[in-house]
């Protein structure tokens, strides 16, 4: 594969460089997702006990079982004794109740309920065992490589346990594979049959802040400390992430709201190429066209650090020339954005347009000019 370097238009004036966030939590994981950049990881793939933040994949099993046909919101499961005895964090619930599925998703999210958990899971698998299995290997599914679940509430358990990178991945496909369903997680009350008024706000201490927060967990047990996981959006921008081992609940708010501040303001997002527009032509061997476009599918954003836009290196990576027949949407390279103090950022150069073989007097003549080059490199030489 051959290099070349594209001149891009000067992005932003200097100015403070970006400093680098040393947070308190003892794991973590910051990533911006319309860059897919990570930002900051600390510990991120040490698995850990994720307490209640491990709800979030109780809730992604019941999405899915939505989203399937395989219950409906307003569908109505049962409650075992079992799921009634739950300590910790309940909507209250008996064997004399019937909830919603809407009703528990919300149980489950703004209340954090153990029990709503516990009826989830033997609604949806028959016994809160064999959902935790499913929850395991759906995990894996989703890219969870660090990831066992032992019951479906995080309640503590030597088996439980997930790293600081999983839960982060985990909230990505909450946000992109559920968008109607996701936005539950930005409810701030929920007083679920007047049975907790006490009980019936949301954790998560970002909402009423107004910097863009819509979700997602928090958690905490005395082994696992307070943690969350939590994204915000700004001027189009998402930004989710993981905090875990913190020592109180004011300490778990305060760092999350520095980490937003941070994410926010010491990275500027700028677009490298629009979406659909041609980044470089590049030779065709043998073709009915000289040159064929190459484009990218969506376009090529970079997140760039306070301070290092003059340093961003840009180049698109492939062979020439390239031979025909190529079809559009083709794969024929690479553009690779080099920003420093991150990875390298690679997306695919897809062919712009269609580019037959060219017929026998084309690949004669395409031939001659190329034996022509040849000669004269080794005359000039």
């Amino acid at each position: 594969m051959r290099a070349f370097l594209l001149k891009l238009i000067a992005l932003l004036a200097l100015s403070a460089p970006a400093q680098a966030f040393d947070t308190n939590a003892q794991t973590a994981w910051v990533y911006d997702m319309a860059t897919g950049t990570v930002l900051m990881e600390k510990n991120a793939d040490q698995p850990i006990p994720p307490a209640s933040m491990s709800k979030l994949m109780t809730t992604y099993m019941l999405f899915e079982a939505i989203h399937e046909g395989r219950v409906q919101p307003d569908t109505r499961l049962p409650v075992s004794t079992k799921a009634r005895q739950m300590g910790g964090s309940t909507m209250f619930l008996n064997e004399q109740d019937r909830p919603t599925v809407d009703e528990l998703i919300k149980g489950i999210i703004v209340l954090s309920g153990n029990d709503a958990c516990v009826v989830v899971a033997e609604g949806l698998a028959g016994t809160e065992e064999a959902f935790s299995r499913q929850m395991t290997e759906k995990g894996k599914e989703l890219g969870l490589t660090n990831s066992v679940f032992a019951n479906s509430s995080g309640w503590p358990d030597p088996r439980h346990r997930m790293t600081a990178h999983d839960l982060g991945i985990l909230a990505m496909h909450l946000i992109s594979d559920f968008p109607e369903l996701y936005k539950n997680f930005a409810l701030t009350e929920f007083p679920f049959d007047n049975r907790a008024p006490a009980n019936r706000f949301n954790r998560n201490p970002l909402l009423k802040l107004g910097i863009g927060a819509d979700g997602l967990k928090t958690g905490h047990t005395q082994e696992a400390g307070y943690g969350l996981v939590g994204s915000a959006v700004q001027d189009g921008r998402r930004v989710i992430f993981v905090i875990t081992g913190l020592q109180s609940d004011a300490a778990r708010a305060e760092e999350a709201e520095r980490i937003v501040n941070w994410a926010f303001r010491q990275f500027t997002m700028e677009t490298l190429v629009p979406a659909g527009e041609t980044v470089i032509e590049a030779p065709v061997w043998l073709g009915t066209l000289p040159k064929v476009g190459l484009t990218t599918k969506d376009g090529a954003n970079v997140l760039v650090p306070a301070g290092a836009q003059d340093q961003v290196k840009v180049e698109a990576v492939y062979n020439s020339p390239i031979p025909a027949p190529i079809a559009k949407g083709d794969q024929l390279g690479q553009l690779v954005v080099t920003v420093p103090g991150a990875k390298n950022a690679v997306t695919p150069l897809l062919a712009a347009q269609d580019v037959p073989e060219a017929g026998f007097m084309g690949r004669m003549k395409g031939a001659v000019l190329r034996l022509g080059s040849k000669a004269i490199d080794a005359v000039g030489g």
